[in-house]
């Protein structure tokens, strides 16, 4: 099914990436596993060596909360010069606090500025495949987000839960895929973003305590569960599809601020300009 295809998956030691990074292995394609720690990758990168074979698995050490360590991530693939079919923009982190070391709010420049960063010096290599895609997953809580300030980005986490912050650097992903969509339209790339529902994962260690039971009483999703929007772009998205949002597998409109094409070629400009110096050409 996916046979000779080339995958890279953020975040993918733990949770959905996980469950996605050995599905998309079960089904052929050899992943490209973007984590931070190769300790906590070291299971996964094992089991998939002795279920499909070593040539099927290679780790990419990124931390996205540093952007030249993105830069070293996107450089280390390319001097493999091999072809790349699909880029996932899994990883996540929520509730966190604080600035990245370029001086972003965490959760913006984990969840959204690092992704952008990756993905725009891949788009060239993405490019050369007779076809590929782009899944950036977002999540449903962007619908929290009705107004808000660029300024935020550039300051410390201001919310006392970080989920206003987390909210918005979701909301991001979505601005970024429909404006990436009409950047890429006279290419062979397509993109998607997706809410993959509400999956119980290490993504909300970062919670103050109080808020985990009620994420419980909400009723959440197994890693499995959440995986399956994610497989289904990767799978079945077509062209037609491209710059939609996901949900649980089926193409479902996101808020309205979302859907603001003046936002979101204000959010790719000023990520061009956050960028710029990582970005050669």
């Amino acid at each position: 099914m996916l046979t000779g295809k080339n995958i890279i998956i953020t975040g993918a030691n733990s949770g959905i990436g996980k469950v996605t990074a050995l599905k998309l292995a079960e089904y052929g394609a050899k992943v490209f596993l973007a984590c931070r720690s190769y300790d906590r990758t070291y299971s996964l990168i094992s089991t998939i060596s002795e279920k499909y074979g070593s040539d099927k698995v290679v780790w990419l050490p990124i931390d996205l909360n540093s952007l030249d360590s993105v830069k070293n991530c996107a450089d280390s693939f390319l001097r493999l010069n091999v072809n790349l079919h699909c880029l996932i923009n899994n990883a996540g982190v929520a509730g966190v606090r604080g600035l990245t070391e370029d001086g972003f709010e965490k959760n913006f420049g984990v969840n959204f500025l690092g992704h952008f960063l990756l993905t725009k010096l891949l788009l060239k290599k993405l490019d050369s495949a007779d076809s590929a895609k782009i899944i950036n997953v977002s999540s449903k809580v962007h619908k929290k987000i009705k107004n808000f300030s660029w300024d935020r980005v550039t300051k410390k986490t201001s919310s006392l839960t970080g989920i206003d912050e987390y909210a918005f650097s979701k909301l991001a992903n979505i601005l970024f895929t429909s404006i990436l969509s009409q950047k890429l339209e006279k290419t062979k790339i397509s993109t998607f973003s997706i809410h993959p529902g509400l999956v119980d994962t290490e993504i909300w260690r970062s919670l103050p305590f109080f808020l985990k039971p009620l994420l419980k009483l909400k009723g959440m999703l197994t890693a499995e569960e959440g995986a399956k929007t994610t497989l289904h772009c990767v799978l079945n998205a077509t062209f037609t599809d491209n710059g939609r949002y996901f949900s649980n597998q089926k193409i479902t409109l996101p808020s309205k601020v979302a859907q603001d094409k003046v936002l979101a070629e204000e959010l790719w400009k000023l990520s061009i300009d956050w960028t710029k110096k990582f970005i050669t050409n």
